[in-house]
């Protein structure tokens, strides 16, 4: 396998290829300033140091768990402040996770109401439909 990293970084495809992240996406991070503008060669092709990979990885792996692009980008101020506390960070994590659980509890809502009306189909070959029937009732 070959190593793209040299004195001048790394390309655009291998921090996506290294990181998971669509090279698409990387791009679209840079325009709204989650990542920072990397340096440019000659030809003018992105290369990125191994702090921006290790960022990358960072917002990856935050967007894995759910956090919003806000709550990213509230978390890199912290981190880029330097002076960030665990207590700061933790409470936006804790913040993060009520959301989760909120959502989760709003879709355990969802699949039984799902399933009750799952329950009253008959799963016949007539048109008339209990699910449909619902659907067009509820208010």
């Amino acid at each position: 396998m070959k190593d793209f990293t040299n004195a001048r970084g790394y390309p655009i495809g291998e921090m996506s290829r290294r990181t998971g992240v669509n090279i698409e996406t990387i791009r679209y991070y840079e325009r709204i300033g989650i990542m920072p503008e990397p340096d440019r060669t000659a030809g003018g092709n992105r290369q990125y140091d191994h702090d921006q990979l290790k960022r990358l990885s960072f917002v990856r792996r935050s967007r894995e768990l759910g956090f919003s692009l806000e709550e990213i980008r509230a978390l890199l101020e912290m981190v880029d402040r330097d002076d960030f506390t665990c207590g700061e960070v933790h409470a936006l994590t804790t913040g993060h996770l009520a959301s989760v659980r909120q959502r989760i509890a709003t879709l355990r809502k969802l699949e039984k109401a799902l399933a009750g009306m799952a329950a009253e189909c008959s799963k016949g070959d007539v048109p008339d439909c209990p699910i449909v029937d619902m659907l067009f009732d509820a208010p």
